[in-house]
């Protein structure tokens, strides 16, 4: 399915290029992932209504929107540039047109990424590559307290990984339990793919 008919489907637009850019240098341009990606993501990994996913770096909410439609989960967006929090926002508004159940599962916070409150209810984490190895590793201790406190499985999705990203989880609990490639893409960037990294706390203790 083309861009177009997601878009018009979810009612919703989170089309076009990054047209401003971040003061900080820890954080990078907004992309969307794009549909295609997103389609693959859903054949190949697991997601369930009683999944509480947030999306690091959500820009305009394209991932929060198909997931919510697809799948019924409750999706938090978290975005610190305030005109695509804005942007997010408006979109949810068109969005909710359609999907009046989904008031209390679709939401978005205007902060940093840090600096989000990881709820007992998170369970799943999705990262495009949005800030620097240094944000990531704050956002990934915040998440290893949250599990601490209150245990539960954990997953981390990462789309066209950071090595950064990558080398720092393979020193921490969690464990590569899925890589998803992307066809056509990965043969000439081998980054174009999805991997699942997951914290099982059962296996933990």
């Amino acid at each position: 399915m083309d861009e177009q008919y997601y878009e018009k489907l979810l009612n919703i637009n989170t089309s076009g290029e990054q047209k401003i850019f971040n003061d900080s240098l820890h954080y990078n341009r907004y992309e969307p992932t794009s549909y295609s990606v997103l389609e693959i993501l859903d054949k190949h990994y697991n997601f369930k209504a009683e999944d509480n996913i947030v999306d690091f770096g959500c820009g305009k909410g394209r991932l929060n929107f198909y997931i919510n439609h697809f799948f019924n989960c409750t999706v938090t967006g978290i975005e610190m540039n305030n005109f695509f929090y804005k942007q997010a926002m408006d979109n949810r508004k068109d969005y909710l047109k359609k999907h009046k159940n989904s008031m209390n599962k679709i939401n978005f916070l205007n902060c940093f990424a840090e600096e989000y409150n990881i709820k007992p209810s998170d369970n799943k984490f999705y990262f495009f590559n949005p800030f620097s190895i240094q944000i990531f590793i704050k956002v990934i201790g915040n998440i290893l307290i949250s599990v601490e406190s209150f245990e539960r499985t954990a997953d981390i999705i990462l789309y066209y990984p950071s090595y950064d990203y990558i080398y720092f989880l393979e020193n921490t609990p969690f464990v590569l339990v899925n890589e998803i490639k992307i066809p056509y893409l990965y043969d000439n960037d081998p980054r174009q793919s999805v991997l699942v990294y997951r914290l099982d706390y059962k296996k933990c203790t």
